[in-house]
């Protein structure tokens, strides 16, 4: 049994060394491991550092970000030969000592996903908004995705190689919504493993403030869910069109039953205006979900070819 555990850096000269030191060198039930890191276009020693720590490294020209640093990281962690993959940040955010906790579930084959539930009450640098942010953002991914996952952001997890070849990452912020949202909808099942932190080392680079955090939040949740669920939000979107352009139509009905319809045929015009979107908001949904099912069969002839390798 194979484990590798991946480490995407970007710029992590100064903590990059601590967090591969940190890493357990045997665990129980695991016959080799080894560790990848993914240069993500760093203009420091961070690949030199890794090169010198004993890790595997592959890297960018250039900064592609997170996601497509992830993304690169499974598909090299299944050609190593990897059956067990464990994501790990590269600012030692995350207790080293708990991978052998977190891939237990996987391991037993009890599980396709485990994810690391962070006490984030109990996370001393992050501050009251940011506590109530990621409580949220964890209540909404639940509620969109389906799966009982209580720390969505979190990037310390462990996929089993079944589960990693059939994960597509298209957003480019970040892999940590997209992937739950995938997994639930591939039959992929997760649970959830409680981890510990570590003393902060550096600021967080992913979220700049709270607002960019909210805004770029939603927006990837909205896009996953269109390209997840594309038939449910046109559907969704073209009602609510249909249901306001009721509301011109009553209202020329009102006027005309009293007598007063004459002047009042605007309202027929955007109501007209209103029922045409309301209809090409239904088209696009079929359209849409014709697609979907395209993009399926495309995902099962890849998962075929990466068996394969």
């Amino acid at each position: 049994m194979k484990l590798v555990i991946q480490i995407p850096c970007f710029n992590e000269e100064g903590t990059l060394k601590t967090t591969i030191n940190a890493l357990p060198a045997h665990i129980c039930g695991i016959d080799e491991i080894e560790v990848l890191v993914i240069n993500d276009g760093s203009s420091d020693r961070s690949e030199k550092t890794a090169l010198e720590e004993g890790a595997k490294v592959i890297s960018f020209k250039r900064n592609l970000g997170l996601a497509r640093a992830f993304e690169a990281g499974l598909k090299t962690s299944l050609a190593m030969g990897a059956d067990i993959i464990v994501n790990l940040d590269a600012d030692n955010q995350y207790c080293a000592d708990d991978i052998e906790k977190l891939i237990e579930p996987v391991l037993l084959k009890k599980a396709d996903i485990a994810i690391g539930t962070r006490p984030i009450e109990n996370i001393k640098h992050f501050s009251p908004v940011k506590k109530i942010l990621q409580k949220l953002g964890s209540f909404v991914m639940k509620k969109v995705s389906g799966a009982d996952v209580d720390d969505a952001p979190s990037g310390f997890r462990a996929f089993s190689a079944h589960a990693a070849r059939r994960i597509n990452i298209f957003d480019n912020y970040t892999y940590t919504l997209e992937t739950i949202i995938q997994a639930q909808r591939k039959g992929l099942s997760i649970t959830c493993v409680p981890i510990r932190v570590n003393e902060e080392l550096r600021p967080s680079r992913l979220v700049k403030n709270n607002f960019d955090y909210i805004r770029r939040s939603i927006f990837t949740m909205l896009r996953i869910f269109i390209i997840y669920r594309p038939f449910r939000f046109f559907i969704s979107l073209g009602l609510i069109v249909f249901i306001l352009a009721l509301l011109p139509a009553l209202r020329f009905l009102w006027f005309y039953l009293t007598g007063q319809g004459s002047g009042h045929v605007q309202s027929l015009i955007l109501c007209a205006i209103l029922m045409i979107i309301s209809f090409l908001c239904a088209l696009l949904a079929i359209i849409s979900d014709l697609l979907a099912i395209n993009r399926k069969l495309l995902e099962d002839v890849q998962i075929m070819l990466r068996e394969k390798i």
